[in-house]
């Protein structure tokens, strides 16, 4: 796979298991949360600027407040 967000796939694979757990529904790939996590914070986004091809803004906005 292609590195993401500058992590190799170890890398990511190391952070994954530290992510939440699963809340009833079924979860977004946290690869995809990640890249749609990352930029909301080093560039000070609203989360509502959040690229929407890594998902919903309200769930990258939940997966980060969780974790």
């Amino acid at each position: 796979m292609a590195r993401l967000l500058g992590l190799s796939t170890e890398q990511v694979d190391r952070i994954c298991p530290l992510s939440p757990k699963e809340r009833g529904v079924k979860r977004v790939d946290d690869r995809k949360m990640l890249s749609g996590i990352t930029p909301v914070i080093q560039k000070g986004l609203r989360w509502v600027g959040a690229p929407a091809a890594d998902g919903s803004h309200k769930t990258l906005y939940n997966r980060c407040r969780r974790w």
